[in-house]
């Protein structure tokens, strides 16, 4: 017999079992003739109880033991797959002497545990600050642009940094106010106007002073740049010198056009400043900066991008489908509205998702049978992915506001 003594734990082999398997550890202990050899393949050897003895994991070689006596190694569900594989390859097993069950679980287990530390790690990068600290050691003014960086970046760094941060979201709030204020008929008069520009003009000076003040504290432009954050600022102070740039434009060509020119001028100009102000809705997404909830949702969909697809491949494949099916009844019927396919695509897509306007309804026994079937695929199309991206939802937000707070 071999005398094996596994982190404390005594286990016997018979010689003859272990043979069978000589590429192993176990095997080429009973194999091997020279004590040197069989020295190097363990951590220590009693001569006296002719013991050999390696410092591992004993709860994991009750499996390599049980594989000697049976010549199957089994798996059991609690055994951390990532160790498991770890022992069994030190001791010069393979996967391929298990059950195909067991490879199974384990694979199934050792993709979930590779997919749970992926988003971990990209969970920690998402809270993780585009520079820090360290980073402005050497650099010129690094002690200046580090007092800024924490000011601007890190709000729980001191009480004029959360202020500045409060300041920043109310000012977002604002200026989505004024941009929602300026479209009512009311507010178009001469005075509404003129208080709507005051205070975008106002959340502009201080949007374009915090992207300053972030430019100037980075460590690296490059880095600054690609950030998607940092073009989100950029996108929301770039409108407001766009549409002044643009006015100027209008007010030159005003001084050197005919009537004819100027008016075209200014309806072309007049819809790309329209274009240029609708673009100021995207300063809402500055909130995802201080919000956690927005960064577990924004997460959420990047890691779910691939449901996310299939559900709207689910949803064209209805409304083809269904749109079809609708044409086919109804075409006959006259003064229908489903008049051909494209015409019936908005009845497929309403249906689909359940809303059901009632702008556009069957009349044939047939086509109300196919809205039936419509309306029933909507629910369970719609029920499948929700609960999903819910709990993963969930899931992130938890972990973001504990990797937060641990900050």
């Amino acid at each position: 017999f071999l005398n094996i003594n596994v982190g404390g734990k005594s286990f016997q082999i018979a010689c003859k079992v272990a043979a069978r398997y000589p590429i192993t550890r176990i095997g080429k202990l009973a194999v091997y003739t020279d004590p040197t050899k069989k020295l190097k393949l363990c951590d220590d050897y009693s001569v006296q109880r002719n013991e050999y003895f390696f410092d591992r994991d004993p709860s994991i070689f009750h499996y390599v033991f049980h594989f000697y006596r049976s010549g199957v190694l089994w798996i059991r569900d609690e055994v951390c797959p990532s160790h498991f594989v770890e022992e069994i390859e030190y001791w010069g097993l393979h996967l391929k002497y298990s059950q195909r069950c067991c490879r199974i679980l384990l694979e199934e287990k050792q993709d979930e545990l590779s997919e749970y530390l992926k988003i971990q790690k990209e969970l920690e990068a998402e809270l993780e600050p585009l520079d820090s600290a360290e980073h402005f050691e050497g650099k010129c003014l690094g002690n200046f642009r580090k007092k800024i960086w924490n000011l601007i970046e890190n709000p729980y760094s001191s009480v004029p940094a959360k202020i500045i941060a409060v300041m920043s979201s109310f000012f977002v709030l604002i200026s989505i106010v004024g941009m929602t204020l300026s479209t009512v008929e009311e507010m178009k008069h001469k005075i509404g106007k003129k208080w709507m520009e005051q205070v975008e003009m106002v959340c502009a000076i201080f949007f374009t002073s915090e992207y300053l003040m972030r430019l100037i504290s980075s460590s690296s432009f490059q880095k600054f740049l690609r950030a998607a954050f940092n073009a989100v600022d950029l996108v929301a102070i770039l409108p407001f010198y766009i549409q002044i740039l643009f006015e100027n434009l209008d007010e030159a060509d005003t001084l050197y056009h005919e009537e004819l020119h100027k008016v075209e001028n200014v309806s072309k100009l007049g819809k790309v400043l329209k274009l240029i102000k609708l673009m100021r809705i995207f300063r809402i997404l500055k909130l995802a900066r201080h919000s956690t909830g927005l960064r577990a949702f924004g997460f959420t969909m990047r890691q779910c991008y691939q449901q996310v697809c299939c559900l709207f491949l689910f949803i064209a494949m209805g409304i083809f489908t269904f749109s079809a099916l609708m044409h086919s009844a109804e075409h006959d019927v006259p003064g229908t509205n489903f008049t051909s396919i494209p015409y019936a695509w908005w009845w497929a897509a309403v249906s689909l998702s359940t809303v059901g306007y009632g702008d556009i309804v069957p009349e044939t026994v047939v086509g109300r049978i196919v809205a039936f079937g419509c309306i029933s695929f909507g629910i369970i199309l719609n029920g499948m992915p929700i609960s999903i991206l819910y709990n993963k939802f969930s899931d992130y937000y938890a972990k973001l506001k504990a990797h937060e707070n641990e900050t």
